[in-house]
This record gives C-alpha cells, sequence and structure tokens, in this order.
C-alpha cells in the first residue's frame, strides 16, 4: 500500500505537538505552504534567546551542500535543539550529496530545506533517506475550483465568515496565488468595522476595488442565465477598466469553468454530488453552476465554446488581429456564446 502522504495541516499539528522530525524537505510549485510550515518551525520550536545561537537562516544561492551539513552538525547552545533552515534551496549543487548526511542525522538538528518552483526526484536516493527519517513535502497548486473553500477555511481559522458572492468574487479576481490571496484576506480582516465578523461583497468593492455588481462571477452568472443584457453591460464597464479587468484573467477564467463544464457532461452521477466528485469540487454546492450551465448548453456548444474562447486568446495576443481592441474581442466572444 503507498504510503499516505502527510498535508500541511498534518505538519503543523506535528509541530504544535512538539513532535519534531530532523529534516523537512519542503518542495513544489506552491510557494504558501513551504513557507507555512518553514516560518512555523522558525517562529515557534525556540524561544528568543534559544535563537540567538541555535537558528541559522542561509540561501541556496550562498551555500553549498558541504556547508548545509556542516551547520547541521553542530550541536545546539543552551538548547534542546537548533534549527537549520535553507531557502531558496533549489539553487544548491549536489544536493543529492545531502543523502550521506541523512544516514545518521543529528536529531537534535531540525533542518528545513524550502525548495520552491519544483521537486526533487522521487527516484533518487536523497527522497528515500528523507523520507526514511522525516518528512518529503510536495506543496501543489491548489485548483481555481479549490479556491472558494481555502477561501471559507482560512477565514474561519480567523474567525470571520464571508459571504459566497464575496468568496467568489475574490477567488475570481486573485486567482490560485495563495501568497497574494491571503494577503488580500488578511487586508480584509484589518478594514472590517468593530464587531464586524463577515465580509460582504460591498466590503471587497470598498477595500479590494472589484466591483460587486461588474466583475467576472457576475459576467459567469450572466452568461450561465444567458442574460444578453446583463453581460454586455459588464463587457463595456470592463473596457472602460482595463487595468482592474484584464481580458486575460477574464479569458482564464471562462476557458476553466467551459472546460469543466465539457467534463461534467461525462460524469456518471448528473447529481450536485456526482459532479463535484468528477470535477474534484470540495463541496457538492459548487457544483450548482455546472448544472445550471448543462441545462442551458449541450455538450456541442460547449465544445465549440472552448474553441471560440482559445480563439479569443490568441486573437488577444496579437494572432491574427490588427484592429480589435479587447472589448471587442470579448463583445464577440460572448455573442458567439450566447447565441
Amino acid at each position: 500500500m503507498a504510503k499516505q502522504e502527510l498535508t500541511c495541516d498534518d505538519i503543523l499539528r506535528e509541530l504544535k505537538a512538539q513532535q519534531y522530525r530532523p529534516i523537512y524537505y519542503l518542495m513544489g510549485e506552491e510557494s504558501y505552504y513551504i513557507d507555512v510550515i518553514a516560518d512555523y518551525i522558525t517562529d515557534n520550536v525556540l524561544n528568543e534567546t534559544e535563537k540567538e545561537f541555535n537558528l541559522t537562516v542561509v540561501y541556496g544561492s550562498d551555500v553549498d551542500v558541504a556547508t548545509i551539513i556542516n551547520a547541521a552538525k553542530r550541536y545546539p547552545m543552551m538548547s534542546e535543539h537548533q534549527v537549520v533552515v535553507v531557502k531558496e534551496a533549489q539553487a544548491v549543487r549536489n544536493m543529492e550529496e545531502l543523502s550521506y548526511y541523512l544516514q545518521k542525522p543529528l536529531h537534535s538538528t531540525i533542518l528545513v530545506i524550502c525548495h520552491k518552483h519544483g521537486t526533487l526526484d522521487r527516484r533518487k536516493k536523497l527522497a528515500a533517506e528523507v523520507e526514511k527519517v522525516g518528512i518529503l513535502f510536495e506543496s501543489k497548486k491548489i485548483k481555481d475550483a479549490q479556491l472558494p473553500v481555502f477561501i471559507s477555511s482560512y477565514m474561519k481559522r480567523k474567525g470571520i465568515d464571508m459571504e459566497p458572492k464575496a468568496t467568489a468574487m475574490l477567488a475570481d479576481f486573485v486567482g490560485s496565488d495563495l501568497s497574494r490571496l491571503t494577503g488580500e484576506l488578511d487586508k480584509l480582516i484589518i478594514t472590517l468595522p468593530i464587531g464586524q465578523k463577515r465580509v460582504t461583497p460591498e466590503q471587497i468593492e470598498k477595500n479590494i476595488g472589484i466591483s460587486k455588481d461588474y466583475n467576472n462571477f457576475e459576467l459567469r452568472s450572466a452568461l450561465i442565465e444567458k442574460d444578453i443584457l446583463k453581460a454586455n453591460k459588464i463587457i463595456k464597464y470592463f473596457e472602460e477598466n482595463p487595468k482592474t479587468n484584464p481580458i486575460q484573467m477574464t479569458l482564464s477564467l471562462l476557458f476553466s469553468f467551459y472546460s469543466n463544464l465539457m467534463l461534467a457532461y461525462y460524469a456518471p452521477d448528473k447529481t450536485e454530488q456526482g459532479i463535484a466528485n468528477m470535477l474534484g469540487l470540495k463541496t457538492p454546492w459548487q457544483a450548482r453552476d455546472y448544472m445550471a450551465a448543462m441545462r442551458k448548453y449541450s455538450g456541442v456548444k460547449t465544445m465549440q465554446i472552448v474553441g471560440e474562447i482559445r480563439y479569443a486568446d490568441a486573437k488577444s495576443k496579437g494572432v491574427q488581429n490588427s484592429l480589435m481592441t479587447d472589448g471587442d474581442i470579448l463583445r464577440e466572444l460572448v455573442f458567439k456564446i450566447l447565441h
């Protein structure tokens, strides 16, 4: 049976229980979870006095493997542990040589390797040695469809509720850059009036700069409902406010939605739960938009729409287009979607 990989929450739970491993090899495309784990270890394993002598933070471009190993082999001073953090570890050459240290690691050392924008080759010896004595964690990008659940969970941990429309607006506007997304969420929390524990679309509009009536979430809703007037009003607003509503973001979100809609047609179970399972959605209610769209668009039409979005994307980048503005491209695309 394949070994079940620990999640970020699993690792944090262990750390909070003071169950430490000799090495945490944190890798992957999503920087956010790598930073969360590394920051927790840096901030909480040692007290402020212990950090003076027992916390070492280095950058991959400034060190080699021998330097990392020598730091890891030091004994802590007046402390039970020492922490060695290697940031931007993807820049370290010959990292494979770290496997020799891991064959007999110093258990008073907590070595944290932050390898961003890539992964360790799991077939090589280093990956096997890490998994024997410590944690090999891959931080993966989350799908756009999972963003609303991430936002809701993050805010609930802070004691704040989010209205569903506010959640969708923020997810559509920021996208899957979790570091930026959590920054915007923290900004929202700070700007909430005293005593208010619920974020509304009005707060999103006021503090993030997204119109509660004219945004990608509302455009998608207009297309699902085949509301021609509303869709064209939104496009006109986008055309007048290009900096806050870039065409590439709109096309990306439309492509994601209609691509998922294509997949929904292949779900053996067409209930909310069945479609949620097919699309990898966290909760069944997220499937409601797809079910509504399936009542308006056939599978053949959806396939044509996906092709038209690709064509619009090429035009927006100047391919076979010398005259059309971004507004013209969107207006033409919406016409083709709705007719």
